[in-house]
């Protein structure tokens, strides 16, 4: 079978640039060596042998894990030689064809570094656990084993599943490996429970857990329970999100290794191609992964998001139990649903409808709130989303991830999508352009640079097609790979509409458009109130809109007949 050629593609603006087409491109041979390639190939080096045979040798796990720990420290050559074995047993020159042959020095020393600078004693626990596997596990369960307890590189993997560009074998491997990651037990976090909230506490709300984990994502176990509200007099259902015990130690290193490793390749020569953008990413992703460990935030945020939504009918943001809650444990209420993308099967109009709903609760609620400051979801995955079919409602679970937008920022950001569905270049690089911090708007080469990407990307859009809010956070991102600085919540927000819009397509297919709700949204507010209701836009604004509306045919016909844009002016 021949092999597929890159292709040029859009990334987000925290990937390295290029990487997202390596992974599209090899999706096919990447999943099925997930799911083939033996672990445990290749000689075993001699330098290693010593080290293999005190994992091997008499004792209990712990006594075994001991012995390698001691020979691993201090002796950097020696986990050197390690990390290089696991990476020649990850099958790296396999995994990377030879038409990408460029990419296998980056990818082998990734993983060497990775796992050469682990600390000691989880670098000993995993050998000695490859180890004691019986020789005929599969290699994904050897894989699955190998990231456990890496939370920091779990969350990676996640964020990858979740990319619909990638292949859909691929996706769903990934999906599996973080699904299989079940490392907490009951006991234990019922221990937690127990220490954090004490007797007193549990006794004097007549607090009853389950004696079942209800689910557990990289950093959290869920537990559900009941308790005695004080304020209704009334037995009522919650959950505990319950941090895992091991997940504030790990975390930190893993962090701490993902910003070494781009240092260290920043550093590297011989693929600087795919390293310009690597230290930014790895930033953001810290910062994204610290918020999760942030339990006192995510608390707060749930009673801002619940403030957010508090008008509207057709959303349910969980319930904040502040008197079970701590620093490591938030207490919630109980949310019944099913899971979004498996709403109502077989009934298309009824999935439409839910996906409708959804661009209501996640962009338009937020983008058109007249609020200063709001509160917007940045991780709405379909495992955050739930559907009440008998109340017919969305239910917006795990709020660790969210951020901020001001008014302003969101005035931009409207204007942004409405100029892109009326393919007005010029409005739509000067909302770009305020989206920018003010350095930015000042400097004449990124002025320069974002009309020229405006520019072409509406001499590349066919004349037949609606461009729209993915469109414009497309384009936002390749401005922002070519140097342009924006807000790290306008960031976040493309993450999450990127994400959103994978799956409002796995409900609803190509059927429900995100910008169009936005505008309907906003127009219907604007018909309702009489032309006073119209947040976040100014009266000024509105007058751009409609301008700009009433040259919309003579630029779709100027598309069509040369396409190219007509000359027209920057405020039409």
């Amino acid at each position: 079978m021949p092999l597929p050629q890159p292709t040029p593609t859009r990334t987000l603006g925290t990937l390295a640039p290029g990487l997202l087409n390596l992974l599209e491109d090899l999706s096919p041979y990447m999943s099925a060596i997930l799911n083939s390639a033996p672990f445990l190939s290749g000689s075993i080096p001699l330098q290693l042998q010593p080290l293999l045979a005190a994992g091997l040798g008499g004792g209990s796990a712990r006594v075994r894990t001991g012995r390698v720990q001691a020979m691993l420290a201090a002796n950097q050559p020696l986990r050197d030689a390690l990390g290089a074995w696991i990476a020649q047993l990850l099958s790296v020159d396999l995994l990377v064809p030879e038409v990408y042959s460029k990419w296998r020095p980056l990818v082998r020393d990734s993983i060497e570094f990775l796992f050469s600078r682990l600390s000691g004693q989880r670098l000993a626990a995993k050998l000695v656990e490859q180890i004691d596997l019986p020789v005929n596990t599969p290699p994904a369960s050897r894989l699955l084993l190998l990231i456990s307890r890496m939370p920091g590189i779990q969350k990676l993997g996640q964020v990858l599943a979740r990319h619909q560009r990638l292949e859909a074998s691929l996706r769903a491997a990934l999906s599996e490996l973080e699904n299989g990651m079940c490392d907490a037990n009951p006991r234990s976090i019922r221990a937690i429970i127990s220490k954090q909230l004490g007797t007193r506490r549990l006794e004097k709300y007549a607090v009853k857990l389950a004696p079942a984990i209800l689910a557990e994502a990289s950093g959290s176990a869920v537990m559900r329970f009941t308790w005695r509200n004080p304020d209704t007099k009334r037995r009522e259902r919650g959950v505990f999100k319950v941090l895992k015990p091991y997940v504030r130690e790990c975390f930190s290193e893993d962090l701490q290794l993902l910003q070494q490793l781009s240092e260290y390749l920043a550093h590297r020569r011989g693929y600087g191609f795919a390293t310009q953008h690597v230290a930014d990413m790895v930033s953001e992703v810290r910062l994204l992964l610290q918020h999760e460990l942030d339990f006192v935030r995510e608390q707060a945020t749930l009673q801002a998001a619940g403030r957010t939504y508090r008008i509207s009918l057709g959303i349910r943001v969980p319930r904040l139990i502040a008197k079970l809650s701590t620093a490591e444990i938030t207490a919630m209420s109980d949310e019944k649903g099913v899971k979004v993308t498996d709403v109502f099967p077989g009934r298309p109009y009824l999935r439409r409808r839910v996906a409708e709903q959804l661009v209501e609760a996640l962009v338009t609620v937020p983008l058109l709130s007249r609020d200063p400051q709001v509160v917007f979801h940045a991780d709405p995955h379909a495992g955050n989303l739930l559907y009440d079919e008998e109340a017919g409602k969305i239910v917006v679970l795990d709020w660790a991830l969210m951020e901020q937008l001001s008014r302003e920022l969101r005035r931009h950001l409207a204007l942004l999508v409405i100029m892109t569905v009326l393919r007005n270049p010029g409005g739509v690089s000067e909302a770009i352009r305020n989206l920018a911090p003010a350095s930015e708007r000042r400097d004449p080469d990124k002025i320069r640079l974002i009309q020229e990407r405006v520019d072409r990307f509406f001499k590349e859009l066919p004349y037949n097609r609606l461009a729209g809010s993915v469109d414009a956070m497309q384009l936002l991102d390749e401005i922002a790979l070519q140097g342009v600085r924006f807000p790290a919540s306008l960031a976040m927000f493309q993450k999450a509409l990127f994400t959103l819009d994978g799956v409002l397509h796995d409900i609803a297919g190509s059927e429900v458009s995100i910008s169009y709700l936005i505008v309907r949204d906003f127009v219907i507010r604007l018909l309702v109130s009489l032309g006073l209701d119209h947040p976040p836009l100014s009266i000024a604004d509105l007058m751009a809109v409609q301008r700009s509306g009433l040259l919309y045919p003579s630029r779709l016909g100027a598309s069509a007949l040369f396409g190219v844009r007509p000359n027209l002016q920057s405020n039409a």
